[in-house]
């Protein structure tokens, strides 16, 4: 018994725990001299503010009145007041600017330094998208009628867009033609005044799903640098990047939790407000020129929900286009929009600003209550329920359709202010083109995420381990008996006579039981990869990433995975088997097998849902874990013409791998030829069937990446 295994894991495992407890020491030291410098710069600053004030005390303040009004103190200090959101504090009153005009200082707000951030990342300085759409139609395939038809209007930059409508009405079909989620079926769409592709400007627009997509195992922080990174030009430096991300995170109130885990729907660990704001962050850390959102009040508390209108609408105030569907809006928040656009059966009943609506149903004999929610009467009138504001008088959709349609409002748009100069337009361009990180970069970023979410679910990968090193030792138990001898063969001549019964099948069966060990191990956590992100997958690729960096990053993620727990496997099925296979071709064999069954869960995972990828998973691991060739053996399927099927599968190799390192060495005394053609097996092709085994595992990745871009998902078109 060779006690190298048990003492290889050993040191391995120590090793493991030392970088763990020496980075977890290493991270505290760093955040402890983050925060001594944070604290050093803040008192710097304080210092200096004061001199500079005590400095100018007798030249400009000491013999003025407080009635002055150039320097009006008493009025300074008592129209401060508290900002609901980091964005707004420059929009309301003119403190921050009167103070710079008075010290003649360069503003600093978070607001400032976020428009500076926003401007570097564009060749040109008019932020924000104009749409202008004609006749915008969509009919799915198969589809009898169209969701959408006749839609004509214009949406100028700069300003926030509430579509409303009942179930069905077409205003989420609507936004997602607009975006190019969808293409069109009739009509046409121009973007600042320019008839094109709106996939080409899937860089510079943002959307954010009404489900929070984040990555549950980082950090709020972490969640929206990843996206800063990967979708900002790739001329700024990872300094610049950092500085944009932290300003956002200040503006969005999200700075006292930025190092908080955001957390699952089922597990929260921040609320669904502060949810919200960091799915809104990851898309503005990519400095967009138009949002769109999708219902970003829906599940939130009245309190979260004017949040995070008022933050949208300073938003727009930074001259970005934002459009969002509402449904059911409170009075306050339904008044926070500039325009509305109402939908109803999937045409336009009415499109304007939010402040004229009421005069327009008005004008149509529509009566609002004094008392009620004017969203509510509105949602109830395009629903077809007008009759409980209109007592006698047509007021159905159809009604609503033809006279919007009919409407002057409608009948002339001005069209002068969306479009662009030649300069800007090239200015543009060139703008798109140089956003993002290179791919080998976001390879690296998308690398990194993954190892740290793995890390952060230390609890399953210790749980892997375990499962591993477990199911090693019971395969070695059953093969303990064995002693090391698992092959008998025909003595060579002239010994030939001497021989007793000839066991060729004990090699095979020790494959077989290898096989089906790992594909139990690993088969479930090779779903859970790829099978738990895949609209992270959509959502980052409808905005502009990489997604072969993405995939890249997530596989190669995995194989420090595969090695730790190939090399627990090995070392307790080693030191109980002793095989007559050397311990590091059996940690080779074992190692690539390992990555089979996590490529080939990789490919369940793109075609199951997310509640029965283990189970199949489990289930094609058993299948080409038992069709091994050892029962029917190769010899037998060779009969059949199906050796080619055998072949294809992993575990064919792998037993052809064990039974070449295990029967070879008695080559000298017995028949090892006879045995190979008894088996069906080769002898003396390991590294080819190493090789093998390593083409296979590959190419199982290759189609869970064509599985998963061919997807009937909305997947970022």
């Amino acid at each position: 018994m060779s006690f190298l295994p048990p003492g290889l894991i050993l040191a391995f495992d120590a090793l493991a725990i030392l970088m763990v407890v020496g980075w977890r020491i290493f991270a505290h030291i760093r955040s402890a001299r983050s925060r001594r410098s944070r604290a050093s710069r803040s008192t710097k600053s304080y210092v200096k503010e004061a001199s500079s004030f005590d400095d100018r005390t007798p030249r400009s303040i000491q013999h003025q009145s407080f009635e002055d009004d150039d320097v009006n103190l008493e009025a300074r200090i008592t129209n401060v007041r508290r900002m609901d959101t980091g964005f707004g504090g420059a929009f309301d009153g003119a403190f921050f600017v009167r103070e710079s005009a008075i010290t003649n200082e360069k503003p600093k707000s978070d607001l400032d330094l976020f428009l500076q951030s926003m401007a570097k990342s564009m060749d040109t300085g008019r932020f924000g998208l104009s749409f202008e759409f004609t006749n915008l139609m969509f009919k799915p395939k198969n589809a009898d009628k169209p969701v959408l038809s006749k839609v004509t209007g214009q949406i100028n930059r700069g300003s926030l867009w509430g579509a409303m409508g009942a179930s069905g009405a077409g205003k989420t079909t609507f936004v997602n033609v607009l975006m190019g989620k969808k293409a069109h079926t009739g009509g046409i769409t121009k973007i600042n005044g320019v008839v094109g592709d709106i996939k080409k400007y899937k860089k510079i627009i943002g959307y954010v799903p009404q489900d929070d997509i984040v990555i549950p195992e980082l950090t709020v922080r972490e969640n929206i640098l990843h996206s800063a990174r990967i979708r900002l030009p790739a001329s700024w430096s990872d300094a610049d990047i950092q500085k944009h991300v932290d300003i956002l995170i200040s503006c969005l109130q999200l700075a006292h939790i930025k190092d908080f885990v955001v957390g699952s729907a089922v597990t929260p660990i921040i609320s669904g407000g502060q949810r919200k704001r960091v799915s809104i962050g990851i898309e503005l850390a990519a400095a967009p020129m138009a949002l769109f959102l999708d219902e970003p009040t829906s599940g939130l508390d009245a309190t979260s929900a004017s949040s995070i209108m008022m933050t949208l609408k300073e938003l727009s105030r930074l001259n970005i286009t934002v459009i969002t569907i509402i449904h059911q809006p409170r009075q306050a928040i339904f008044e926070s929009l500039d325009n509305l656009m109402l939908f109803g059966a999937g045409r336009v009943v009415y499109q304007g600003p939010g402040k004229d609506v009421q005069a327009y149903f008005h004008s149509l004999g529509f009566n609002f209550p004094k008392s009620g929610n004017p969203a509510d009467t509105i949602m109830d009138i395009i629903a077809g329920q007008g009759r409980l504001y209109k007592p006698s008088g047509d007021m159905g959709i159809w009604h609503l359709i033809e006279h919007w349609k009919q409407c002057q409002q409608n009948q002339r748009i001005s069209l002068e202010s969306t479009g662009m100069s030649t300069q800007d337009s090239a200015a543009l361009r060139r703008s798109i083109r140089r956003r993002g990180a290179p791919w080998y970069r976001q390879i690296y970023y998308c690398f990194l995420r993954s190892i740290t979410q793995q890390v952060r679910l230390k609890s399953g990968f210790f749980f892997e381990i375990g499962v591993s090193t477990l199911g090693g030792f019971l395969i070695g138990l059953a093969e303990f008996k064995q002693e090391g001898v698992n092959f008998r063969g025909m003595f060579r001549p002239p010994y030939t006579v001497l021989s007793s019964s000839s066991d060729y099948s004990s090699v095979p069966q020790m494959a077989l039981l290898v096989g089906i060990a790992i594909g139990l191990i690993a088969s479930s956590p090779g779903v859970k990869i790829f099978g738990e992100e895949k609209l992270v997958y959509w959502r980052e690729a409808a905005s502009g990433h990489n997604r072969f960096a993405y995939y890249v990053g997530k596989v190669v993620s995995t194989l420090p995975r595969v090695f730790v727990a190939s090399i627990h496997f090995t070392a307790t099925f080693m030191l109980l088997s002793t095989p007559r296979i050397s311990w590091g071709e059996t940690f080779v064999a074992n190692g690539l097998y390992f990555y089979c069954i996590y490529g080939l869960a990789s490919c369940v995972s793109m075609v199951a849902r997310r509640e029965d990828g283990p189970l199949l998973a489990v289930m094609a691991s058993l299948i080409v874990g038992v069709l091994n060739g050892m029962s029917p053996s190769l010899r037998t399927v060779k009969d059949w013409h199906m050796t080619w099927f055998w072949r294809i599968l992993p575990g064919t190799w792998l037993a052809e791998a064990y039974f070449d390192k295990n029967v070879s060495p008695w080559g000298h005394l017995c028949l090892v030829d006879k045995a190979a053609a008894v088996s069906g097996f080769d002898l003396g092709r390991y590294g080819m069937d190493m090789c093998v085994l390593l083409a296979i595992g590959t190419i199982y990745r290759v189609i869970a990446f064509v599985l998963l871009r061919t997807s009937s998902h909305q997947r970022g078109k």
